[in-house]
């Protein structure tokens, strides 16, 4: 498979569906059938087992076609973390049912990661997921009930591991369900979501980072309740999800039971490196609209603002570069620790970009559009004013792992330094504090 052969593909694609004429619906499911996905996913599943590079050559053919995209920034959540994992860890079942309406769109993703209690602390979560066997059903009884009939891990080590090329391995069929209770927040797209990632605790015996368990989660089951949480925009883009009793079948789970913290590093690292990382153009999002502020507003010009856009431009194009980069060894293998120092520079860029912005505005940059309650299905950084932008990037050294988490996971798994000490590695998670 090389650029030719993907060119004629794709020249056969437009040939069968016109952008101009076809539904872009019916164009993307075709696209997806087509293999044009995502070519570097095994056939049968968006791709064709191709080189990760050659994405490029499909991206540039289909936008001088006009063809539609999938709007990945609606369905972010589901594109560079949900599909990645069920491709590594989901059993072929669970790829073929999930993958396709997950790129055209269809179905939209949430991650049911952070709980109250547990956010930089991730694996001090504290849901709850109770393995009911099919031999004792479970309709009417409660998450107790549930212990008394299965009790944590139940269920054998059903193994459905991973192959060289994302393939499962074979699995005996998968019965019984697990009884879901607990409460997820910082949800975001929780509220027009079909499915949610969720990590929870099924084995409190065990230290914290062994006795998790990694689901498929159907949000429109009952049970799973979604509430707006209002934030400093004024906007509520994401949620608090609260999960009483949810009954989720074992033939959603993704990996073994209890290696949940395994399976979610793979969705962490994808996370990081779609939030930072990336191939962009020049003057790409914040660091763009404020130098064309900077080129439009002669009036605003300072010297001191001038030399803080210039070193923040030139930090902005080392990023970019970095993604590049980054891209490239993605090419040739799965994410590791260095998307978490894209994420990280992400965060602080935007922060600093944004608060120059307003700055340079005057008393421009303190109006405000509109503080309408509104629950978005995507973030537009680049689609309101400045206000806006200094506000929601406050957001981004929180979202997708804190910058504190994130230096330490540089610290420790890209320079080598000595881990922080941890006092609670080995011990039961039932026995910590709370």
């Amino acid at each position: 498979m090389d650029a030719a052969e993907l060119r004629r593909r794709v020249a056969q694609l437009l040939a069968a569906y016109d952008p101009a004429t076809t539904a872009r619906a019916d164009f993307l499911r075709a696209q997806f059938d087509a293999g044009l996905a995502w070519v570097h996913y095994p056939a049968g599943l968006g791709g064709l087992g191709a080189p990760r590079a050659l994405q490029g050559v499909v991206t540039a053919e289909l936008d001088a076609a006009g063809a539609p995209d999938n709007d990945p920034r609606r369905i972010g959540i589901g594109l560079g973390m949900a599909a990645p994992t069920i491709l590594r860890y989901g059993t072929k079942d669970q790829q073929r049912r999930l993958l396709r309406p997950l790129w055209t769109g269809d179905e939209v993703w949430c991650q049911l990661f952070s709980e109250p209690g547990a956010g930089s602390d991730l694996a001090a979560l504290a849901t709850r997921a109770v393995y009911v066997p099919a031999a004792h059903p479970s309709e009417g009884h409660s998450a107790d009930d549930a212990e008394r009939a299965g009790g944590f891990g139940a269920t054998a080590r059903e193994r459905g591991e991973p192959g060289e090329h994302g393939e499962p391995g074979e699995e005996a069929p998968r019965s019984g369900e697990w009884v879901i209770d607990g409460q997820k927040v910082w949800t975001s797209s929780a509220h027009v979501a079909r499915w949610g990632i969720l990590i929870a605790r099924t084995d409190p015996d065990l230290p914290k980072h062994r006795g998790i368990s990694y689901f498929i989660c159907d949000m429109t089951d009952p049970g799973v309740e979604v509430r707006p949480l209002r934030q400093i925009t004024g906007e509520a883009e994401f949620n608090e999800v609260f999960l009483t009793g949810v009954r989720i079948p074992d033939s959603h789970r993704l990996g073994a039971p209890g290696e949940g913290w395994r399976v979610a590093q793979t969705t962490l690292m994808n996370e990081r490196v779609a939030i930072g990382g990336g191939s962009v153009p020049r003057e790409h999002g914040m660091i763009g609209v404020a130098a064309r502020t900077w080129r439009e507003r002669p009036d605003l010009r300072t010297h001191d603002l001038h030399q803080r856009l210039l070193r923040l431009w030139v930090e902005a194009e080392a990023a970019r570069y970095a993604g590049e980069r980054l891209g490239q060894q993605l090419a040739i293998g799965q994410p590791g620790p260095e998307g978490s120092a894209m994420k990280l520079a992400f965060a602080r860029l935007h922060q600093e970009v944004s608060g120059l912005e307003v700055e340079l505005l005057g008393d421009e940059g303190l109006t405000y559009d509109d503080w309408t309650m509104r629950r978005p299905e995507l973030v537009d950084f680049t689609g309101r004013e400045a206000g806006y932008r200094y506000l929601r990037a406050k957001g981004n050294s929180i979202e997708g792992g804190t910058s504190e988490v994130l230096l330490n996971i540089i610290a420790e798994r890209v320079l080598g330094l000595p881990p922080e000490p941890r006092t609670d590695k080995d011990a039961a998670w039932k026995d910590l504090p709370r």
